[in-house]
């Protein structure tokens, strides 16, 4: 029995409304995705400690003597603990002051046994990372770890990368060892990279890490800010600590960025890198 024109046309109207409504509500669900803020405010979403509203991590690289014969002796005034990335022959000229940062609660990480860096560099001719295997640099991140045991007493689990460079040998044959690293430790961190981590998606084996050295709180704070808005966690990176010179993080700098810091209406969860790392991990374990 054949349907009526009029009943046939209502039913045909009421299917066209139907679909335009599911059109219209998936073209409002591709525009608040592809909308930028709701993607910022997606990516905020992570809770920090006490309702701060951004983290930052202090790391220093190669074990410099300033760092135990000057910086952590102002770090300390402000009860602030950072992260330490040790090459152990280095870190044995100034053990003593090496035992006092591990004592005092600071974060001692692995950053290799011989600090090797591509052969692009003439004094790193001898140990350039396109002459090594993945094999060769498991074995000397474990010796890494074993030194730095047998003379601190504390377990290296956070690693930086050397000069940032996450690669082993040349050409066709050039492997990245962030696997490895990731096998290793709870994070490790590269060099004189953009942008601060996301804690919703950050890869863990390489955390950014950005430059500190030769930078006036001025500039660290623009960072600060930014981090701040888009609740992401700052890992800054230096070598030495003193008033002046290459390679150098600013003594007054630091000072004022943990003046800042202990203001609690900053909204800043200053933490070594190792810390932070396991608490987003729980925290992202958790919700899932």
């Amino acid at each position: 029995m054949k349907c009526p024109r009029p009943f046939f046309a209502i039913i045909v109207a009421h299917n066209i409304r139907k679909i335009t409504i599911v059109s219209l509500c998936l073209i409002l669900v591709f525009c608040f995705l592809s909308n930028p803020t709701n993607a910022q405010q997606a990516s905020t979403s992570f809770s920090w400690p006490e309702g701060k509203q951004a983290a930052i991590s202090l790391t220093f690289d190669d074990a410099r003597e300033s760092q135990v014969i000057v910086g952590t002796n102002l770090l300390d005034q402000y009860g602030i603990k950072a992260t330490f990335f040790v090459v152990p022959a280095t870190m044995e000229k100034q053990l003593p002051g090496w035992k006092k940062a591990v004592a005092n609660g600071h974060e001692i990480g692995n950053h290799s046994l011989v600090h090797p860096c591509s052969g692009n560099f003439s004094w790193s001719r001898n140990k350039a990372l396109e002459d090594y295997t993945l094999k060769k640099m498991r074995v000397e991140l474990m010796e890494c770890n074993k030194r730095i045991e047998e003379l601190l007493q504390v377990k290296a689990e956070v690693f930086a990368y050397p000069c940032g460079q996450k690669y082993v040998g040349r050409g066709t044959k050039t492997k990245s060892y962030v696997p490895l690293v990731s096998k290793m430790f709870v994070a490790g961190r590269g060099w004189m990279d953009e942008a601060a981590n996301d804690p919703l998606h950050c890869n863990f084996p390489q955390l950014t890490g950005i430059e500190m050295d030769g930078k006036s709180f001025e500039q660290i704070l623009v960072l600060i800010e930014v981090a701040k808005k888009n609740g992401q966690w700052l890992t800054l990176a230096g070598h030495e600590i003193g008033d002046a010179g290459p390679q150098t993080t600013r003594l007054e700098m630091l000072k004022q960025l943990a003046e800042y810091v202990q203001n609690s209406g900053n909204g800043i969860w200053m933490a070594p890198m190792g810390t932070v790392a396991k608490y987003i991990q729980q925290q992202t374990q958790s919700t899932k």
